[in-house]
């Protein structure tokens, strides 16, 4: 089975003071690409959540929303700069003196000067409940977007195969159809020869020109190239897992063999199919760009 890259998923879990969600997509990507966002004091569990997300995910650009919320997860502490409050009331008392001032300074004057002065940190508290809800939770949403890019690459891989089977068909009416064109030029070459020398025509001159000319629009190794591609396609999806880059690579081959054979072809029923053959490859083209 191949797998879409595209993809939602969503997990909640809750504890006793804590509730924990986190929410991700996913789009094709070259790669496997996560990128998290959380509280920062989290973040020294990122790398355990990528490494739930790799077990399930090979390949994409994933987005990760982590929602923490709840009591007693931090521990809050005040930093108090000390020298910094003892200049500020050195002032307030110089500028009480310079100016002859009747009031004295009062705990209210420090509390309003102190803003500069007082820093709030938070530590997060060691929680191995909050590291198992949000582990829990991460494996439930990555089950969900598996879930959503397998059924998605059902329907990619319905849509292949029958644009696969379109350009089988054309190759096959293109091999049927190639002899046909050495014939017709034998009959065109030798009707304008007949013609030119009025009834006398050099048969071992015809034949050579015949031979060039078949030797020129030869495809059958064009044809055999793409019968191969086109059951090594079908190997390759059956097995499944991440396949999309070799996908990728057979459709370039496929659209080199079908453009040797639009640039080989001297009729207009060959260059017909493979117009039809470009036009389905284009359609593989976009969904190989979205399978893993």
């Amino acid at each position: 089975m191949i797998v879409s890259m595209t993809g939602f998923g969503r997990g909640k879990k809750e504890g006793e003071n804590v509730r924990v969600t986190v929410e991700m997509k996913s789009v094709n990507h070259r790669f496997c690409e996560i990128s998290i966002r959380m509280p920062r004091q989290w973040m020294m569990f990122e790398d355990k959540i990528k490494r739930v997300i790799t077990e399930h995910i090979a390949r994409g650009r994933v987005e990760v929303f982590v929602t923490i919320e709840g009591e007693q997860l931090v521990e809050r502490t005040l930093h108090v700069d000390w020298q910094l409050v003892d200049a500020y009331y050195r002032m307030l008392t110089d500028v009480r003196s310079r100016f002859h001032l009747k009031d004295d300074v009062s705990l209210r004057d420090v509390v309003y000067m102190l803003s500069d002065a007082v820093e709030m940190t938070e530590q997060p508290l060691q929680n191995d409940a909050l590291l198992s809800l949000l582990l829990e939770a991460t494996k439930e949403a990555v089950e969900q977007i598996k879930y959503m890019r397998e059924q998605e690459g059902k329907a990619l891989l319905a849509d292949m195969l029958t644009q696969l089977e379109t350009i089988e068909k054309s190759a096959r009416c293109i091999e049927q159809l190639a002899p046909t064109v050495v014939a017709s030029y034998r009959d065109r070459i030798h009707k304008r020869m007949h013609e030119f020398v009025q009834g006398i025509v050099d048969e071992q001159r015809l034949l050579t020109e015949v031979a060039l000319f078949a030797e020129k629009v030869d495809i059958n190794e064009e044809l055999k190239r793409i019968y191969s591609h086109i059951e090594q396609f079908r190997r390759i999806v059956s097995e499944g897992g991440s396949v999309g880059r070799k996908l990728d690579f057979l459709v370039q081959e496929l659209h080199r063999e079908t453009n040797t054979i639009g640039a080989k072809a001297n009729d207009s029923h060959i260059a017909s199919e493979v117009v039809n053959m470009k036009s389905a490859l284009e359609k593989i083209k976009e969904q190989v760009q979205n399978v893993e």
